[in-house]
């Protein structure tokens, strides 16, 4: 795959993978792709089995999902008010905040402090938010690499690949395939090398040790970040991040406007559904956190709008934003497990990503109008979700505004007026069931006439029955 390139979606904001289609003509193809589909059913079906186990261990599951919904709840509400907070707190500790209203001038700040070091090399430790503003991109523009120093980002990173997951990025590679983009992108990597775990983790620990030693800038993104302390938090299970945030002279963390919280003791609720919803540990790894500049170092923090204020203006969208990246929604979701991460368009794949992304990016483009109905509404994502975010409300609420075009919202009027009325509605269902007979064959309908081809193209189409339910209740009453 060519290294992917990307434009700016709506005002600037989250960008788009150039060339990619909207959402059903992606994953027509990746659902053809058997391999693809085989790595991600192991995958997400192993991932799920154990966040369940994990998950199962907590009496209060219920009761912490609630107070975290409220918490961010809350957060949102009064968003500006803790976000000066955090500014005063970090600002007092000795480091420098950043405001960027979208990503073009996220991406200008940190190019211009990086560049302020004279540095040329960077290392990274995963960032969604990152991704969401396409900073590798802007800074390879301006003659700075950054190296990905995550296991599986490096993967992506190597292979001129996009992440398909949000937890585990390389998650459509198979190990067969890692060792190969190993030998042929990594230098120094041994002859031998096998596509044994342990083996190919060696070979990137041993490939990484030089650019940790080596970097002077480091950036990072972060998982939460407490007001009343200015304290950032980063979350992670290699500990890469660790090295990132500590050996460098220069650290600057990039950080969505959201993922602030009130209160040091708010933090204890997430860190016990964090790490239990996204790798189904009862604890991270690493955790490691930090208020301010730290002695020999310079710290700057990069909050990130990119859609953020627009998406909290709507009530019923807003609720995407609290979002903590775990990917509980992904393993379970019945559409990503066949079509994967890629046929999304966006950083965000899965449930999520079909409604964080049109309202970051703002809606218009084929891509986002055809994200909210990349779901069944089986509402499995919202059920696994640690912060409540009802996923399919939302969907079926940007379903609503993606309706345009004349013929489409011809059809909602007529729709609309045949509803209205009994007489009509009773009508068209009996028309409707005539013409099912007609059309269907073994009890299915293979191809719809005119526009509703569309629904034909994917499925079989039920043909109605013989009798509909008003005509059976007349019959009985």
């Amino acid at each position: 795959m060519s290294t992917p390139q990307r434009t700016a979606g709506s005002g600037g904001r989250m960008p788009t993978y150039v060339g990619m289609p909207a959402f059903p003509e992606a994953a027509r193809s990746a659902v053809r792709d058997t391999r693809l589909r085989r790595n991600l059913a192991h995958a997400t079906t192993t991932i799920r089995a154990k966040r369940a186990a994990a998950v199962s261990e907590l009496a209060d599951w219920a009761e912490l999902r609630e107070t975290a919904k409220l918490i961010k709840d809350h957060t949102i509400e009064h968003l500006g008010h803790y976000l000066r907070l955090l500014e005063e707190q970090v600002t007092a500790r000795g480091g420098t905040v950043h405001w960027a209203r979208d990503a073009a001038e996220a991406n200008r700040i940190v190019t211009d402090l990086i560049k302020a070091t004279g540095e040329t090399d960077v290392v990274k430790v995963k960032s969604m938010a990152t991704q969401e503003i396409g900073l590798n991109e802007a800074l390879a523009a301006e003659g700075i690499h950054a190296h990905e120093t995550d296991l599986a980002e490096l993967i992506v990173q190597l292979g001129n690949d996009r992440p398909s997951h949000i937890l585990v990025p390389a998650i459509h590679r198979g190990r067969a395939e890692i060792r190969e983009i190993f030998r042929r992108e990594m230098p120094g990597a041994p002859d031998d090398l096998t596509d044994e775990p342990a083996r190919l983790a060696e070979a990137a620990r041993t490939h990484l040790r030089e650019r940790f030693l080596a970097a002077k800038v480091a950036v990072s993104g972060v998982n939460f970040a407490v007001a009343e302390t200015g304290s950032l938090v980063v979350v992670e299970s290699e500990g890469n991040g660790r090295m990132c945030l500590t050996l460098p002279e220069t650290l600057i963390s990039v950080m969505g406007i959201e993922k602030v919280v009130p209160a040091w003791r708010d933090l204890e609720v997430f860190l016990q559904l964090l790490p239990r919803s996204s790798t189904a540990e009862r604890m991270n790894p690493y955790t490691s956190i930090w208020s301010g500049a730290t002695e020999g170092q310079t710290f700057h923090l990069v909050l990130v709008d990119n859609g953020r204020t627009a998406t909290r203006a709507d009530e019923v969208g807003r609720q995407a934003l609290r979002c903590i990246r775990c990917s509980a929604c992904l393993n379970v979701c019945p559409v990503y497990q066949r079509a994967g991460g890629h046929a999304y368009g966006s950083p965000y794949p899965g449930p999520i990503g079909a409604i964080l992304s049109p309202q970051l990016r703002g809606s218009g483009s084929p891509v986002d109008d055809s994200l909210p109905y990349a779901s069944t509404l089986c509402g499995a994502c919202y059920e696994v979700c640690p912060v409540a975010i009802d996923i399919p409300e939302v969907l079926v609420h940007l379903r609503s505004r993606a309706v345009h075009g004349r013929a489409e919202k011809a059809a909602m009027r007529f729709a609309a007026w045949t509803l209205r009325s009994p007489t009509r509605l009773a009508f068209g269902q009996r028309l409707a069931g005539t013409a099912g007979r007609i059309l269907g064959r073994g009890g299915g309908i293979r191809r719809l006439p005119g526009p509703l081809t569309r629904w034909t193209d994917t499925r079989d189409a039920p043909v109605p029955a013989r009798e509909t339910f008003r005509e059976w209740w007349e019959k009985r009453s």
